[in-house]
């Protein structure tokens, strides 16, 4: 695959994962809890790429095992019940703003961290033309920001595991197949959610899994979402760098907000377009010549 594919790889998998705040705030109206939407979707997703993945489970160094460990921690247990609990406190707005500051902070910690990445100009320039940009989309045309401290504190913890969790898979990247890689994540996933589910009682009968609004809606999670966009981000960071990749992020309020017009009939103002033109201007500068290694 030529580089302009793996660039077009990241941007589908931010379209799609754009699309499941709409999915997730549809499951948590079903009567379904953070930690059993998480734990569902993983679960799944693990079903379906053991059979694709290497048969071996081992790692070369306990200490990869480890980084393993975080990745499944940060960019499962905590990003997403981080994400889902905000969604259920505060409004989606809120919360797609502010877990796209991930990007930013990214950029941020691998300028502290990590040796070989300097910020350029146009990686500055683009990132905050970008951020306006989600800023105008998400609140499409309505400039009343609304808080809740707790669920946006959840938003921003969200993004900053997400950060967390580009810097490592890259650090990993350069020893591992995507698809180990997805696997691990997968699985550390599910052990690092199990402690906070023998704290609390499911709640969520088995038999209303049997509603196509909440099944179909788990199976796109599952199976779409994670099992498949959690292996082609893995791949897009690998040929591009986490930086780059992490650009991307901000086109996600762009899917978020199609889908809202067109499944919960929240209108697309002229607000709205301009927001997501100055997104994919913001994105492409900001991917013009990162340095980074």
């Amino acid at each position: 695959m030529s580089k302009i594919g793996y660039h077009l790889l990241a941007i589908l998998t931010i379209a799609i994962w754009g699309v499941t705040f709409v999915n997730t705030k549809v499951l948590l109206q079903q009567g379904l809890q953070p930690t059993e939407i998480f734990l569902i979707r993983f679960v799944l997703a693990y079903f379906c790429i053991w059979p694709i993945s290497p048969k071996s489970i081992k790692p070369q160094k306990w200490t990869d095992e480890l980084w393993f460990f975080i990745l499944g921690l940060v960019g499962g247990t905590i990003y997403f019940i981080a994400e889902n609990t905000a969604l259920a406190l505060t409004y989606v707005n809120n919360v797609s703003f502010i877990v796209c500051t991930a990007p930013l902070i990214t950029m941020l910690l691998a300028i502290l961290f990590v040796k070989s990445v300097k910020a350029t100009l146009p990686l500055t320039i683009g990132s905050a033309v970008a951020l306006v940009g989600v800023g105008m989309v998400i609140y499409n045309g309505h400039f009343v920001l609304q808080l809740n401290p707790l669920g946006d504190l959840l938003a921003l913890a969200a993004a900053f595991s997400w950060a967390i969790y580009s810097l490592v898979i890259k650090k990993v990247s350069s020893q591992y197949s995507a698809t180990f890689i997805t696997r691990k994540v997968f699985f550390y996933g599910i052990i690092t959610i199990l402690p906070i589910l023998l704290l609390s009682d499911w709640q969520f009968p088995w038999e209303q899994l049997q509603k196509p609004i909440v099944w179909a809606n788990l199976l796109f999670l599952s199976v779409v979402a994670s099992f498949l966009c959690f292996l082609w981000w893995s791949i897009a960071v690998k040929k591009l760098g986490a930086l780059a990749t992490s650009n991307y992020v901000y086109l996600n309020p762009v899917t978020t907000i199609i889908a809202s017009a067109l499944f919960l009939d929240e209108p697309m103002t002229a607000m709205a377009y301009a927001g997501s033109a100055l997104i994919l201007i913001g994105v492409f500068v900001a991917n013009h010549k990162i340095e980074e290694s």
